[in-house]
């Protein structure tokens, strides 16, 4: 048995296991919510991004899996458990490092990739229907209209007309113009572009927060596994 301070450690190690598992369900969330941005949006991503929501949704349950075996050997005391939980944690830990690491490194490329899609698939609103329902979507959500702005679309109709989700409660009739009163304005841009810096920043503080607590529960398993280990030897 585990006898003295360890009897601590091993407690310490169950309850930090149980914010393992909220942090992996706390992932899995995340994951499903930017699959739903992605799904509405995908004609704006490159395809390599839409991986990125079914990743974070795998690596939540594998958190959670580990987070559970970590439970079962801290209670049973098992140091084989222990030792498997210590690995994987690594194993896990180390993927969340490389992830972090090579996002980081390729920060600015969400920019240049909403610029490159918003600028090519304008010239498709009015050949493809998906392209079209992607825009209406982007405009009607976030008030606005075209790139970076409702003149955008001279380039596009080769007039004054737009798209009639730049006019808020207006009809598909064409009645909405450059000239109508109430004509979004805001860039679809950077109101897009928000977004993603907002979902970018919630993943990393969420991954820093994981990448701690998996810090201390390792040394913290690996004390507990060496105790445990003691403990068959001396008797």
């Amino acid at each position: 048995m585990v006898a003295g301070s360890m009897t601590c450690v091993k407690y310490l190690i169950f309850c930090f296991n149980l914010l393992f598992a909220l942090s992996g369900i706390a992932i899995v969330t995340v994951g499903v919510i930017i699959q739903g941005v992605h799904a509405q949006y995908s004609n704006f991503f490159y395809t390599s991004y839409e991986l990125i929501p079914l990743v974070l949704i795998i690596v939540g349950l594998v958190i959670f899996i580990v987070a559970f075996f970590g439970c079962c050997g801290a209670v049973k005391e098992n140091h084989c458990m222990i030792i498997t939980f210590s690995v994987l944690l690594f194993l896990i830990l180390s993927i969340e490092i490389a992830s972090g690491i090579v996002g980081y490194a390729k920060r600015n490329e969400v920019e240049e990739m909403l610029e490159n899609k918003l600028n090519s698939t304008m010239f498709s609103y009015f050949k493809n229907s998906d392209v079209r329902n992607t825009w209406d979507i982007a405009q009607h959500e976030f008030e606005c209209c075209g790139m970076l702005g409702p003149k955008d679309w001279r380039k596009v109709t080769k007039n004054d007309s737009l798209p009639h989700t730049c006019c808020p409660d207006t009809q598909d009739d064409g009645s909405c113009t450059t000239e109508f009163t109430n004509v979004y304005t805001s860039s679809c841009f950077e109101k897009l572009k928000a977004v993603f810096v907002n979902y970018r920043s919630i993943i990393g503080g969420i991954t820093v927060g994981i990448i701690v607590s998996q810090l201390i529960g390792m040394i913290f398993a690996c004390c507990l596994a060496y105790s445990i280990r003691k403990g068959y030897e001396t008797v």
